[in-house]
């Protein structure tokens, strides 16, 4: 379940169950203390101080008098250090979650780190052992984004309030201005696929990519020293062409719902026309088959030529067997192993998870590091929603170097126009994206079939 504003009381108890965080604000307490006891102890003596001269030689005496002033003076300063110390406590306690307030940010750092995930695999960096901690990303710079689309998301140019859903209707957003509404969104969560993740990534500024390709070899023979030497075999080359097809999303609402709207328009529009489009290309990688889409990799005949993809049977009807696991690492060529992996749906990986040695030892090893993905024969396994169920005759499972045998084509990012004229008193947001992809290296994986 996916959560873009949580509200600031489940904040605090999540940070505050945090042991991390527990232990950082104990360290602040004891130092907090120490330091108000030691200005307390000075407080204390420049007061008896102060009364003993006062006693002693009394107030109207000069220089009695500058002392007394100088004390006054020490004092006044140690107790701004006293409030300066708390200042600086409770703001520490605030950027960790476990106060109220304006200070609180600890609601942003889950969506700062999602948002440069989306930001590395839109420009092709994000890879598969990619890991993007709290520590690494700039929360200012991402609420100053998300601030500034929330206001292009809410207003026209002149500054006119504006938005996109049916306040009178409640499945066309009236759920969203009611009375003490939650800021909280409960969401389907929808599973996708990894291949921009693991393909490689081409950015273009045309409407498609020519790759040269070369899979022909120069002939060569043996020769005496004084024989002639014939004309040799030349290797042939060629091009493939890769273009870009577009995503679009035109949503609306309308502009009361702009205006009393209980969310953040600006960070939920984004999230959710973001991640469909990364569903529907994704999806493509896969199935598609090449019209107005992307080509994916389970659309192509069997073979081993090019514009073929070998594919090896399971070994069984309607199931995986290990022996056909071990086949499949065999037919990959050597130079593919170093970054290859398996690609398959949860399901199918739970049967393989199940799979036994002649010793009753499971063979799968479940990876023993946060944010490692586990490993079966050596390799790693990634989940792909958009991978076939294991059925018979299904293509249920991938494995090989996908950086190496699929490229993906991006010619521009998600772009939002907001068109608060076309469909009154309803404000639309026509979000589109320019994206391809195919196989570029058919022997860079293999495929395989569930069947005898």
């Amino acid at each position: 379940m996916y959560q873009t504003n949580t509200s600031r009381g489940l904040e605090r108890k999540n940070a505050g169950n945090d042991p991390a965080v527990l232990s950082l604000i104990a360290q602040e307490v004891k130092s907090l203390g120490t330091n108000m006891k030691g200005i307390q102890e000075s407080l204390q003596r420049d007061l008896e101080t102060v009364r003993n001269l006062a006693q002693s030689k009394g107030a109207g005496d000069p220089l009695t008098q500058s002392q007394i002033d100088a004390l006054k003076e020490s004092i006044m300063a140690k107790q701004d250090a006293m409030q300066k110390q708390f200042d600086d406590f409770q703001a520490k306690s605030n950027r960790q979650g476990l106060a109220g307030g304006p200070g609180v940010e600890h609601k942003f750092v889950a969506e700062a780190v999602l948002h440069q995930k989306t930001r590395m695999a839109a420009l092709g960096q994000l890879k598969a052992d990619t890991i993007i901690r709290p520590e690494d990303v700039n929360v200012d710079e991402y609420k100053n984004y998300a601030e500034a689309f929330d206001i292009y998301a809410r207003r026209d140019l002149a500054g006119v309030d504006a938005k996109s859903m049916l306040v009178g209707s409640d499945p066309s957003g009236g759920y969203f201005v009611t009375p003490s509404r939650s800021s909280r969104i409960l969401s389907v969560v929808y599973e996708s696929s990894p291949m921009r993740e693991l393909a490689t990534i081409e950015t273009i500024s045309t409407d498609s990519l020519e790759l040269p390709i070369d899979e022909d070899e120069a002939d060569a023979g043996w020769v005496g020293e004084v024989s002639a030497r014939t004309e040799t075999g030349t290797p042939r080359t060629g091009v493939q062409l890769i273009p870009v097809h577009e995503i679009y999303a035109k949503p609306k609402a309308t502009q009361k719902m702009l205006e009393d709207g209980s969310i953040d328009v600006g960070a939920w529009l984004e999230r959710k026309v973001g991640e469909k489009f990364g569903r529907v290309e994704a999806t493509s990688f896969f199935a598609g088959d090449g019209v107005k889409k992307s080509r994916g990799i389970l659309t192509y005949g069997a073979g081993t030529g090019r514009g073929k993809i070998e594919q090896l049977n399971s070994g069984a009807a309607t199931e995986i067997t290990f022996d056909s696991l071990i086949k499949m690492t065999g037919a990959l060529k050597e130079p593919y192993h170093p970054g290859a992996l398996w690609l398959m749906r949860r399901a199918t990986e739970v049967a393989v998870m199940l799979l036994k040695d002649l010793n009753g030892q499971y063979l799968w090893r479940p990876s023993l590091e946060a944010g490692k993905p586990s490993t079966l024969l050596g390799y790693g396994v990634r989940h792909a929603a958009d991978m076939p169920t294991v059925a018979a005759n299904a293509l249920a499972v991938a494995f090989g170097n996908f950086k190496q045998g699929y490229t993906i084509v991006d010619r521009l990012g998600i772009s939002v126009l907001r068109d608060p004229y076309s469909a009154k008193p309803f404000v639309e947001f026509y979000s589109r994206k320019r994206v391809g992809g195919d196989v570029t290296n058919f022997e860079a994986f293999k495929l395989m079939k569930v069947g005898a």
